[in-house]
């Protein structure tokens, strides 16, 4: 398939999503110019050029076929996605409790943001290879290592917010992946066995962040301070928002560009635009899970499942604990919190849905040639 033909089954959905929650978070950031730590238009400058080298890239993605780079590439991906996380616990750079940035020619980047990628690349091949046998022993446990490596250096480097999102993909494409759902409660029931023995090993902060996250009025000075200062927010804004010169709750935020930029927006142009954020992201979802099931490809079919997967995850936690009803654990809500690994990840990952979309029909075109 030729260059532009390729470009021509760009999906023109994700695209106009993508553009939709880009200018909010443009708007957004350009509005907190004068809040603290946000150095004036430093953030909407920055914002503005992952936003434009994540476009060309997903772009340029589209162009590829996914199932010939994943044939060619799984193995170093996963042996790269290992190596990198590794290299961050021993040379990262902490950013409060978490080691979990590299700087690289005074840049700063998140590798587990990138390591997204490779990982829902992997994990599809993987799955795919032993969809057949996937509910017995050995099967099972190669995919458990698989992903018990990536998310167990993610909790040593402190992480406990990413690390969950890496486990709510990992669950729902293995869901999706044909997994038993006995093998789910098994795993719950485990889990609920495990938590007293679990909980004096979380740091003490970990601890408070989880009984005040589900509970923040127990402590309003203390950890329930910004998830209530979040809600606030969404409130102050009302309908139709403050304007973007407007409101004031946000320069009391911790994180108001980042964590609780949900809170921000909602502050900044009301809850009538919060909504739009949260139905553009549902049809982001729904549009992946459509491209997934016209997948000529199992491996194809995964990919976009654990693209949908990441957006549900990420989104339902950072919402949450905007609405002050889940813990605070440091995660970004997709194209509009501020971050240039965050950004450029997720399109990224929409690139590669788009390129999954692209050559759905690639035989179609091999039978019209022969």
């Amino acid at each position: 398939m030729r260059f532009g033909e390729r470009l021509k089954r760009f999906d023109i959905c994700l695209l106009v999503c993508a553009l939709l929650l880009t200018t909010v978070s443009l708007l957004m950031l350009y509005g907190i110019r004068d809040a603290p730590m946000t150095s004036g238009s430093r953030l909407f400058k920055m914002q503005l050029a992952a936003s434009g080298v994540g476009m060309i890239l997903m772009l340029l993605i589209t162009t590829l076929d996914y199932e010939e780079v994943i044939n060619r590439l799984w193995i170093p991906l996963l042996v790269f996605q290992l190596l990198i996380l590794g290299v961050t616990i021993i040379y990262g750079t902490a950013e409060g409790a978490n080691k979990s940035w590299l700087f690289i020619g005074g840049f700063g980047i998140q590798p587990s943001e990138f390591v997204k990628i490779s990982f829902i690349i992997t994990f599809s091949k993987h799955i795919d290879l032993v969809k057949d046998r996937i509910n017995r022993f050995i099967p099972l446990m190669g995919l458990l290592f698989h992903a018990g490596g990536v998310i167990g250096l993610i909790l040593l480097s402190g992480d406990l917010g990413v690390a969950l999102v890496y486990l709510g993909i990992f669950s729902i494409m293995l869901y999706c992946g044909g997994l038993h759902i006995f093998y789910f409660i098994g795993a719950a029931m485990a889990g609920c066995i495990a938590i007293p023995y679990l909980w004096p090993h979380l740091r003490e902060d970990q601890q408070k962040r989880i009984i005040y996250g589900f509970n923040p009025e127990g402590d309003p000075l203390g950890k329930g301070m910004q998830p209530l200062l979040g809600r606030r927010a969404i409130a102050e804004g009302g309908l139709f928002g403050k304007g973007i010169n407007g409101g004031s709750v946000y320069k009391s935020l911790y994180a108001c560009e980042n964590d609780f930029a949900f809170s921000t927006v909602c502050e900044k142009f009301g809850i009538i635009t919060g909504l739009l954020v949260i139905a553009t992201l549902v049809t982001i979802v729904v549009r992946c899970l459509v491209i997934a099931k016209t997948s000529r490809k199992d491996t194809g079919s995964l990919i976009c499942i654990g693209v949908a997967a990441c957006i549900i995850v990420q989104s339902v936690e950072n919402i949450g604990m905007c609405l002050a009803r889940l813990p605070v654990i440091g995660i970004t809500l997709p194209l509009i919190s501020y971050g240039g690994s965050s950004c450029l990840s997720t399109y990224l990952l929409f690139g590669m849905v788009h390129s999954v979309k692209a050559h759905r029909v690639k035989y179609f075109f091999e039978r019209d040639k022969r």
